[in-house]
């Protein structure tokens, strides 16, 4: 608290000087100033201001216009295509469901119909499910080589089978026609359920409304209006009427349809082809269909030319004072401040020890930034000697418990030695000195404290060979390593401890032979090396104290202890890693480690060293 005492007291006196050196200059008379500028500018935008609330009042009353126009001529739409769908329910539910298609004449029935409707319908057709023709009006001659059951209005009836279907515009040559004209329609179809010989079967029943219809509705409605057309396309985007369609087809022309379609209803301003425009939507119930009135923004503002001329020449007057003044104010203000901000932004990047803020602008930028250089000059410091200490203590921490080595096994295991040579038993000693060897040439690893897994398991393997020889083989140890965490960092001699823990404390002194399981896998970004043993275990109350300094116990074992290998784990990789325990009394014991999944490599091996992954 003392450094930062004495940093608070130097701070505050560097400051108060600063201030006296600087005099009289501040940002607030320069704000003052622009803001008495930007009042009196403000009267000479009055009148553009006054523009364009007139401007927005004509473009409101000109959307409610075209918005009410739209409203009337959907209604209009909707009634003429619920009268397309009474006639083809009253054809359904009076003549086809109640009759046999095989015995009654269908054929009499639909020339009725198609008679009290002829003035919106181009023809009525029944077909089975497929495609052969039960009965049409007014022609019930079908074309030869047409497969109804291609087309879309047929497909759109048997995929969705609960539905009506309106097709957008097409011509219909389905039937032989003694004129040989091809009409315009728009097919309404439905799948239905017809008898035909006391057999229920599925078909398609088709009504051919006349588009002449709606785009004559359509046509009229757009020469009426001043401003803007009206179009209307499916839910798709399709059109289905528009007055220059004819240029659409071609590629004279181009229309916002596919995007419009996904609007829901209502009132958008937008940009097509470079021209402004407002889009007004409204879905026809029950097809989805959508109706669109566009109305280009420069058709609003044609009454408004000489009052537009007029205020855009005092908005350039106006405008040309205010760019100019600002100019020189605002690079006064905000030059210092932009220099200012992009030094303290720079902080977060930059290699060098202390770097370096902006000083200069008007006093209080100065101000900010010298405060903020003896910050950072402080923090450096101070930072560097805590990284420093911290580098140290750790380096020492991890030295101290990696050398916590027990002398106990090995002098057991020499004595093992020994004790065969003097008993002729030369083969089983020098099997032991090798696996000694072997198991002390991974220990030391060069310097190294983070090793491959593989030589990890090896020194593991080395290690519990020595003592199922020293034991007698009164336990088995299984090893299931998957390949794939092989070649991943390590700690070096964590597994060990975990064997030896399990032996001494797990299948020593069982009646039973022991069992010791090491098992290791990935999964995701995190590796589990488990060692688990069919012991004693112990209680979850002695278990939840073996990662503490006041569970910690060296009566038998490696005397490194689980603390010791938990520590290092988290010393290497963070406190989310190290070691989990899970046991119970008289069933044994699993202890897993729980580690980064970290390819080896030198480089990688060294940012593990120096806990970079941490």
């Amino acid at each position: 608290m003392g450094i930062f005492k004495g940093r608070d007291s130097r701070i505050k006196k560097g400051h108060h000087e600063l201030k006296r050196k600087l005099g009289a200059r501040n940002i607030q008379i320069t704000l003052l100033t622009s803001y008495t500028v930007v009042s009196i500018l403000s009267m000479s935008l009055l009148g553009a201001v006054l523009y364009r609330s007139f401007a927005s009042i004509s473009r409101q009353v000109a959307t409610e216009n075209a918005r009410t126009i739209l409203s009337q001529t959907g209604e209009k739409l909707e009634d003429y295509l619920r009268q397309m769908r009474q006639l083809s329910d009253a054809f359904y539910y009076t003549s086809i469901q109640t009759s046999d298609i095989y015995v009654d004449k269908i054929g009499s029935q639909m020339n009725l119909l198609y008679e009290s409707n002829k003035d919106y319908v181009v023809s009525m057709a029944l077909f089975e499910s497929n495609g052969r023709l039960l009965g049409a009006a007014p022609s019930a001659i079908q074309k030869k080589n047409i497969d109804v059951t291609t087309q879309e209005w047929f497909t759109d009836a048997t995929g969705e089978v609960e539905n009506m279907h309106f097709s957008t515009p097409h011509v219909q040559n389905l039937f032989s026609d003694s004129s040989n004209r091809y009409y315009w329609v728009i097919s309404l179809s439905r799948s239905v359920m017809f008898t035909r010989g006391g057999i229920p079967k599925q078909g398609v029943l088709l009504v051919d409304m006349d588009y002449t219809t709606v785009y004559q509705m359509f046509d009229i409605l757009n020469n009426s209006l001043s401003q803007g057309y009206i179009y209307l396309c499916d839910r798709e985007g399709r059109i289905i009427y528009h007055p220059q369609n004819m240029q659409i087809v071609s590629g004279l022309y181009e229309e916002n349809n596919t995007t419009v379609a996904s609007y829901s209803d209502g009132v958008y301003e937008e940009k097509f082809n470079g021209e402004k425009r407002i889009e007004i939507v409204n879905t026809i119930s029950y097809t989805g269909w959508k109706l669109i009135s566009v109305i280009p923004t420069k058709n609003l503002s044609v009454g408004l030319r000489s009052t537009r001329s007029f205020m855009i020449l005092i908005v350039l007057l106006v405008m040309l004072a205010v760019l100019l003044l600002n100019r020189l104010i605002s690079a006064r203000i905000s030059s210092p401040i932009r220099k200012l901000t992009a030094s303290i932004h720079d902080i977060e990047v930059t290699e060098k020890s202390v770097p370096l803020v902006y000083i200069g602008g008007s006093s209080e930028v100065q101000y900010l930034g010298s405060t903020l250089q003896k910050l950072l000059n402080q923090i450096s410091f101070l930072m560097g000697d805590i990284i420093k200490e911290q580098e140290e203590k750790r380096k020492s921490e991890l030295d101290a418990l990696q050398s916590q080595v027990n002398p106990h096994f090995l002098y057991n295991t020499l004595d093992s030695i020994v004790w065969m040579v003097e008993d002729g038993r030369n083969k089983e000693a020098v099997y032991m000195i090798t696996q000694l060897s072997s198991l002390f040439r991974i220990s030391l690893s060069s310097g190294r404290n983070i090793i491959r897994v593989s030589e990890e398991i090896k020194h593991a393997e080395n290690y519990t060979n020595i003592q199922k020889v020293r034991f007698k083989d009164s336990f088995s140890v299984s090893y299931d390593i998957d390949p794939e965490i092989m070649d991943c960092c390590i700690v070096k001699l964590v597994v060990q401890p975990l064997l030896e823990n399990a032996i001494y404390y797990g299948v020593k002194g069982m009646e039973d032979p022991g069992s010791i399981k090491v098992r290791g896998y990935r999964k995701e970004d995190e590796v589990y090396i488990e060692v688990e043993d069919n012991g004693y275990g112990m209680s979850p109350e002695q278990a939840e104290g073996l990662l503490t300094e006041e569970g910690r116990t060296r009566a038998r074992g490696s005397g490194v202890g689980l603390i010791n290998v938990h520590r290092r784990l988290q010393l290497r990789f963070g406190k989310d890693y190290g070691l989990m325990i899970d046991t119970e009394a008289d069933e044994g014991t699993k202890v897993t480690i729980h580690m980064p999944y970290i390819e080896y490599s030198e480089e990688s091996a060294k940012d593990v060293e120096s806990a970079e992954y941490i």
